[in-house]
């Protein structure tokens, strides 16, 4: 199924706030005069004659090095066509949004008013002197070939159109393994590619580059075979021209190893993939349509490797496992140029990781115990943190052998280091649980469906597939909020009255199951009627039950009347004393877990000690390995005080139990994350080395103090607060929470369903 985006969602999401999705921020300090005096006049100069002696100074004191332009004159967007330069503005900041996130990479997209080929290159060369790189993108061929190869002889910085190479780059690598999985040479495979623009010949010329004959390739593009024959065939085409007598679709498939589709969706047939030699090779790269569906394919010939270039199925062909490792290996050395041999560092370096053992991270991600190099896996998955670290130096080394870099690197662990704390886990750790609730979604009840924003995030699940919501509210409450703001939630979502006739069935049976647990602690047969009646009970019921597997609730609420009947009804897991609320952080060195932010508000040494242990086995759910601070105002007894000693004993009784758990404390916040420090004053810490990731407070003041500090005046996202220790998933949405917070919330309850 292809995810629903609604229009006004789309604009939405470009328009909130600062409209774009991209800034420009300092990067040096700026808060004094002194430090407005150093970034601009007089001290600016300084920088300004280093780099007039010795132009390559420019990487040193300016951000050239790590800039990349994203240039489009709008000609061919993907799946849009001829929309001109304007209104191609999104599609290049989304670009430079991947760059960012997936390579550290900063970008200014540059949207070109002009289809003349000499404007564009003159245009772009005089900007060679503010970037590290050009990424160009979305230009039509065949003018897209002469821009780069004429910008490649001009400029001495790295340029490359991604949508010629990326695709060619990335599909290389699953060529390469897919070849491998049956037994068949690249040298004497028989090619079907269907598709003659950019993205087609690059792919051929990759192909070939990897061992592919000329000869075995038959491509295709809207007039039929390129045949010798043909007298219409530009330079670009004529060396895949072939000889042989092909003069159909059919006549090409007989007996073909590889099928390559870069054209559009629904023009091969069953039939046709049929007609290849066994074990066939079948890439239909068509977005959003493939040339023959996976289903199709897969039912026509199973003995087929099939790859798209949609993410609903294995083996997804992504350019985003190629231009931001790609542009990061080659500023990394400042090389000249990315050449063809950078781009075969690319693909192999992709082929190889395929091959390697699965991250647990990537695995819990598609809900896989142990994804395996095979025939649903011949490519590594976008959210594999070892891509930055294994493509760029690939990348980064053949631009060394090749001798266009020019600043050589020699450590090459200290260099893997450096790239592997360019981007902490902040993002990752969200598309790992929103992939892994995909991949199983479940019934979700929303308790305060009357609400627009609970109603907004409702649909967002059910068209991203994370959940199946179930509103409850009263329905022309509901339905009217639906109309009136546009939402698609209709038929598709069940809607739950309480009050309407047709739900009386449940309220007798959630009123008697009730009462029998509650007639000895207050609760008469009258009260259990009336507290069904309550949403929050009559939710968790839902959930006790089995009428839905998780509850969502309190946007409207507060804590404890959401909490209360999740206790009552539902209760907590066998062994635990306390519940307690946990908040994921999500920051630039990594998610930060702090916990208890919500329901103890003085717990004992013992009770911290349990809170710790929830916490903990919640944080390994994440497949991250907890690096626990228990913080207060003292570092390992050097201030005394309740607080103090509490966690000194907690530490004590945790360090006990559990031997191999890297737990510490009692220690205050910053020492928790500033290792030189810690090694310099208490070298015998567990947490010396890589610090903390999780921290537990003393008391519920602290926690909620510290949290809300973080997540208001640092601007980190958050999820949470995520109850501990409760038997089935119950989470309670912190007043006034986002969509977005909704929708990550919904995530969290949905992979917990999974696991219970």
């Amino acid at each position: 199924m292809i995810q629903k985006i609604r229009r006004e969602d789309a604009l939405d999401y470009h328009a909130k706030g600062r409209p774009g999705k991209l800034e420009v921020i300092p990067s040096k300090e700026y808060s004094t005069q002194r430090d407005l005096s150093l970034a601009y006049s007089p001290g600016v100069a300084e920088p300004c004659l280093a780099i007039e002696a010795n132009p390559d100074d420019a990487f040193k004191y300016t951000a050239k090095g790590n800039l990349v332009a994203v240039i489009s004159n709008g000609t061919a967007v993907l799946g849009l066509g001829n929309i001109g330069p304007g209104a191609s503005k999104p599609v290049m900041e989304g670009k430079g949004l991947l760059f960012k996130i997936y390579s550290d990479i900063d970008v200014f997209d540059l949207e070109l008013d002009t289809t003349n080929i000499d404007e564009f290159v003159r245009t772009v060369k005089i900007l060679e002197p503010t970037f590290g790189g050009v990424n160009l993108e979305d230009i039509k061929a065949p003018e897209c070939f002469e821009i780069e190869e004429r910008l490649k002889k001009q400029m001495n910085i790295p340029v490359m159109h991604d949508d010629q190479h990326g695709t060619a780059i990335v599909s290389g690598a699953a060529l390469l393994n897919a070849l491998e999985l049956v037994n068949k040479k690249m040298e004497t495979a028989q090619f079907v590619i269907l598709g003659a623009g950019a993205a087609a010949i690059s792919c051929a010329r990759q192909y070939v580059a990897l061992g592919a004959k000329r000869e075995n390739i038959v491509m295709f593009d809207v007039n039929g075979p390129l045949t010798t024959s043909r007298t219409d065939l530009d330079e670009l085409m004529r060396p895949f021209a072939t000889s042989r007598a092909i003069t159909s679709l059919n006549d090409a498939f007989a007996g073909a190893d590889v099928f390559v589709g870069l054209s559009k969706g629904g023009i091969v047939s069953q039939d046709m993939i049929r007609l290849m030699a066994r074990d066939a090779i079948v890439f239909a790269m068509a977005n959003p349509n493939p040339e023959i569906s996976y289903d199709d394919a897969m039912a026509a010939r199973p003995d087929i490797i099939m790859a798209t270039g949609r993410s609903d199925y294995p083996n997804q062909v992504n350019n985003v496992l190629g231009f931001p490792y790609i542009f990061r290996g080659a500023l990394d050395v400042r090389a000249t140029e990315i050449n063809e041999a950078m781009k075969l560092a690319a693909t192999y370096a992709l082929a190889d990781l395929a091959k390697k053992p699965v991250p647990d991270l990537v695995n819990l991600a598609y809900g896989e115990s142990n994804m395996l190099f095979g025939r649903t896996y011949i490519l590594p998955k976008p959210v594999d943190p070892r891509l930055l670290i294994t493509v760029a130096p690939a990348v980064a080394k053949a631009a060394m052998e090749s001798e266009v870099a020019r600043l050589p690197i020699s450590d090459w662990e200290a260099y893997e280091q450096q790239l592997a704390r360019r981007l902490g886990q902040d993002n990752q750790i969200s598309r790992v649980i929103l992939t892994k609730a995909k991949a199983n979604p479940k019934r979700v009840v929303f308790a305060d469906a009357e609400n627009l924003k609970v109603l907004k995030a409702a649909q967002q699940v059910r068209d991203e597939g994370i959940a199946f919501p179930i509103l409850l509210g009263e329905r022309a409450k509901i339905e009217k909020l639906i109309e009136e703001n546009n939402l698609d939630l209709g038929h598709n979502v069940q809607i739950i009255d309480i009050r309407a006739p047709e739900q009386q069935h449940l309220i007798d049976r959630f009123t008697d199951l009730y009462f029998d647990r509650r007639k000895r602690k207050g609760v008469n047969a009258t009260e259990a009627r009336k507290l069904m009646y309550v949403r929050n009970y009559f939710g968790a019921m839902m959930v006790e039950t089995g009428e839905a597997d998780a509850l969502i609730s309190g946007l409207t609420r507060s804590y404890p009347d959401t909490i209360r009947p999740a206790l009552q009804i539902i209760g907590k897991e066998p062994g635990v004393k306390k519940v307690a609320g946990m908040y994921i952080l999500l920051t630039k060195r990594g998610p930060l877990f702090f916990s208890d932010t919500t329901v103890n508000f003085n717990p004992t040494a013992e009770e911290i000690v349990e809170i710790t242990e929830l916490t903990a086995q919640t944080v390994e759910r994440f497949n991250i390995k907890p690096r626990i601070a228990l913080v207060t105002y003292s570092n390992f007894g050097s201030a005394q005080g309740d607080d103090a000693e509490k966690m000194n004993r907690a530490v004590e009784i945790l360090q006990q139990k559990h031997p191999d758990m890297i737990v510490d404390g009692e220690i205050q916040a910053h020492l928790a994350f500033n290792t030189e420090l810690l090694q310099q004053n208490h070298p015998f810490s567990k947490l010396v080395g890589e610090g903390a990731n999780t921290l537990i407070f003393p008391n519920l003041s602290a926690a909620n103090i510290a949290y809300n500090l973080m997540s208001e005046a640092a601007g980190f996202d958050t999820i949470g607060p995520i109850l501990l220790g409760i038997r089935r998933p119950v989470y309670v949405l912190q007043l006034g929470s986002s969509e977005r917070e909704i929708v990550n919330m919904v995530a969290i309850a949905v992979v917990e369903a999974q696991g219970k």
